[in-house]
Parts: C-alpha cells; structure tokens; sequence
C-alpha cells in the first residue's frame, strides 16, 4: 500500500462519497465521470483494497469504502479549515508597495517608529519599479514618483531636493573655498527610468552656481546605488534628503554647501479604499501621510534670515 495515495484520486473518491453519485462527483469536480473512474482505480490500487462497487451505470461505496471516506473527508475538512484561516491572515496583511530605493533608503527606515506606536496592523513592504494595480488586490498602497500614473485615489506625500554630498574623508584635508570647488572632485550621476522623466544632474546644479560641470565620473542607474558609492568614498552625489538622512545624522555624509535643487514632480501616496478596512490600515495611511509631511518640511531649502 502507498504511504500516500494520488492527490487527485482521493479527490474524486471524496466527490463519489459527498454526492453519492459518479454523475455528480464528475459534475462537482469538473471532469468527465470516466475520469473520475480512472482516478478510483488509481485510488484502489494505491490503497490494495476495495472502495467501490457498480450501481446500476454507476458506483457507489462499498462497506470498506463509507469508512475510509469518513477518514479522509475529516483530512479535507481539515485542509479546507487551514485555507481558510490562511485567506484570513492574508486578508489582514496590509502591503505597501514602493520603489525599490523608496523603501531601502526612506519608508523602510522609518518603520520602526511606527512599530513603536504599538499599532495592531501586520505591514508587508514590497519594493518594485513596477506599478502594482491597487484595484486589482496586487497591492493595498503604493508610494511613487511624478504624476504620470493617476491612480483614482491619491494624494501628493512630499517634494524631495537634492544636494551635493561626500563621505568627509574624500574632502580631509581639501578645504574647499566655494561651492565651485566640488567639481574638483569625482562626480558621481544618477540616470533615472525614462518613464520617470528628466531627473537634475551635475548641469543642472552648475547653473545654480554659474558654472558648467565636467562629465561624471561614474553614472549609477538606482539612487540608493549612488549613494552607496559616496558612502564608499568614490566622489560627490547629488543625494535626494529623504535618502540620506541617517547618514548625514551620522556625520558619514556630509554637506560642504548647502544648495539645493527640487526634484521636478512630488511623490505620491496612492491607495485602494477597499483595503483601508483592514486592521489598523487607516491609522497607518495617516501615519504615512504624516511622515510624508514631517520629509517635505526636512527637504525643504533652510528659511534665509533677512539682510
């Protein structure tokens, strides 16, 4: 006798037993009834033992077969009962879906605050460059960049700036003079999706102090990658301040001029009013709007005082 029989063949025996009828369990399992036949004779000699016995056209369960049915329909209960309590789980997670970069250098960082809040919500963080179909169930939220997506529920987070910065051991013993004085360096760039649009470069940056950049040195396609590189003392980045906080708290980056050039589009918080019945969904989209305000205010150029 087999350890375990074919899957499909105690499937279609629990069918013949439910219904008690080869027509119906064939209609129940969406088969044709000489395939649920073929499956009981596989059943049979799995198992060494006769379960089924002619019927008129059909079959019906022998002695032995109403009790070993009465067995295995308590296992398919069973499994039944753990796919339901699985759906149930599942229903309750609440996942945010983010730009790769998003969730390793910003919203991932920033978790912790609010598993401090001592919120009831269960949260799965997903990083993908791809936009997930909220209304589709493939995502609960999504944080993402510029307006060329319009989800029908969303709403602006913050605008990030941008300003050069190194590891202060690049620049040890360097003392610069004047924000000119950067180009010196190892220039590191970052080039963007297309689909994001034009993001500002070295260029851009030089037009704000009045002077033209050389090339790059190195160019990166992830922000988070660039940055990495800086951290490692390869050269000057143009970091995003949502990315950097913790490094510049740390003192590993550092900002030798503060100027700054905004990003050309904001990003979003966009979300599935279905999903914010889940536990705790509501108190954790006000908390991402919240910290989307308190990283717009960081980001944000320093008031100058007045002459």
């Amino acid at each position: 006798m087999s350890a375990l029989p074919p899957l499909k063949a105690l499937q279609a025996f629990d069918a013949l037993g439910r219904t008690g009828s080869l027509t119906l369990a064939a209609a129940d399992l969406g088969v044709t009834p000489g395939a649920i036949g073929q499956q009981l004779r596989k059943l049979e000699e799995a198992v060494a033992a006769k379960l089924v016995a002619p019927d008129g056209r059909g079959l019906r369960l022998t002695p032995l077969g109403a009790t070993y049915h009465a067995q295995i329909r308590q296992g398919f209960a069973a499994l039944a009962e753990a796919g339901a309590v699985l759906r149930e789980a599942a229903a309750d997670v609440i996942v945010l879906s983010c730009l790769t970069t998003v969730l390793g250098k910003w919203i991932g960082r920033r978790m912790r605050d609010w598993t401090e809040l001592g919120a009831q919500a269960r949260i799965s963080l997903v990083g993908s460059d791809a936009e997930p179909d909220l209304g589709q169930g493939a995502a609960d939220l999504r944080i993402y960049y510029g307006g060329r997506t319009h989800p029908p529920h969303r709403t602006e987070l913050f605008t990030d700036h941008i300003v050069p910065v190194c590891a202060p051991a690049l620049i040890a013993g360097r003392p610069l003079s004047g924000p000119e004085d950067i180009l010196r360096f190892p220039l590191l760039h970052i080039a963007w999706d297309p689909r994001f649009g034009a993001n500002p470069g070295w260029a851009e940056w030089g037009r704000l102090i009045g002077t033209r950049p050389p090339p790059a040195n190195l160019t990166y396609g992830l922000s988070g990658s660039a940055i990495d590189a800086a951290l490692a003392g390869q050269g000057f980045v143009l970091g995003q301040l949502a990315f950097i906080g913790p490094e510049l708290e740390t003192g590993r980056l550092v900002i030798p001029f503060d100027l700054r050039l905004p990003l050309p589009e904001p990003y979003f918080l966009a979300w599935n009013p279905a999903s914010l019945k889940k536990t705790g969904a509501r108190a954790f989209h006000r908390w991402l709007l919240g910290e989307g305000r308190a990283q717009g205010l960081l980001s944000a150029p320093p008031a100058r005082e007045p002459a």
